[in-house]
């Protein structure tokens, strides 16, 4: 149902497929999208708690249906296409189809390539980048019979300066795997009315990956709240798909398309200079 002064499009009702939903970013979306009456298909491994990492695809299903949503927890390594297939399948058989993909699943290494062991790059890439061309291949046949498809793949704006690559060139080419479908799937669905986006921070966000692997303490309080990130993908998620694709969208500049001027609620801690994000 689309809103007649703004042509914005509901989600009411709509079926929201999100890889790495169980935290982060990733539930972050779910919980704002739920608030709207969405159904949230929570697509993560993380079944048990886990002391280093808090929520699992259970309590983030229990946290999105206490918001208004509806949710479907289901058990998916993005590496699995089986995993992924079987999830896409429960999804259409429990709320008849899917309108929305978020591929939001990322592993990390800031590593160069003398750092980087074989294996971790293998995990980046089948993550980043085949886990979102495998999710998307998944639930394009199902979006294409959506009234306002969208994929939305949280991965950063194409930048061929060396800057980008030289420190850490395995995980830069994973997330670029990831901006790449973003280019090559807007074209190739455009015809089609599928809307293919990409959004990135523009500050560095406060999440498990911040504590654990950039700087733990320090860095969270420079950080936002992934609060901002859910509020730009809303904003984002509701514009009409054949208005809206082959986007590099930043947080910041989504939501002051949208008339936000103030970003101070989106602060960890208030009043600590930010840190801009790895990609900007």
């Amino acid at each position: 149902m689309q809103n007649a002064t703004d042509n914005r499009v509901d989600l009411k009702g709509k079926t929201i497929f999100i890889t790495g939903a169980s935290r982060g970013i990733g539930k972050a979306i779910g919980l704002r999208a739920a608030r709207d009456g969405a159904n949230i298909v929570i697509a993560a491994k993380t079944t048990e708690p886990d002391a280093r990492l808090s929520g699992t695809i259970h309590s983030a299903a229990e946290e999105m249906e206490s918001a208004g949503g509806k949710a479907l927890a289901c058990v998916v390594d993005v590496r699995s296409e089986e995993q992924i297939q079987q999830a896409v399948k429960r999804a259409v058989e429990t709320f008849g189809g899917i309108d929305i993909l978020v591929n939001n699943a990322s592993a990390i290494s800031l590593t160069g390539t003398l750092a980087t062991p074989l294996k971790r790059f293998d995990l980046m890439h089948q993550v980043n980048t085949r886990g979102t061309f495998a999710c998307s291949q998944a639930c394009l046949p199902h979006l294409l019979k959506s009234d306002n498809p969208h994929i939305l793949n949280i991965s950063p704006p194409l930048n061929l300066d060396s800057k980008w690559f030289g420190p850490h060139v395995a995980y830069t080419m994973a997330k670029y795997g990831m901006s790449l479908c973003v280019l090559g799937m807007a074209e190739e669905f455009r015809a089609q009315g599928v809307a293919v986006n990409a959004l990135w921070p523009r500050t560095i966000i406060g999440t498990a990956a911040i504590m654990n692997l950039l700087g733990g303490d320090a860095a969270m309080r420079r950080s936002r709240k992934p609060d901002i990130m859910a509020d730009a993908a809303h904003a984002v998620l509701r514009r009409p798909s054949r208005q809206c694709t082959g986007n590099f969208f930043l947080d910041e500049e989504v939501l002051i398309s949208e008339g936000m001027t103030n970003f101070d609620a989106y602060a960890t801690s208030p009043g600590e200079p930010l840190v801009p994000d790895l990609f900007l």
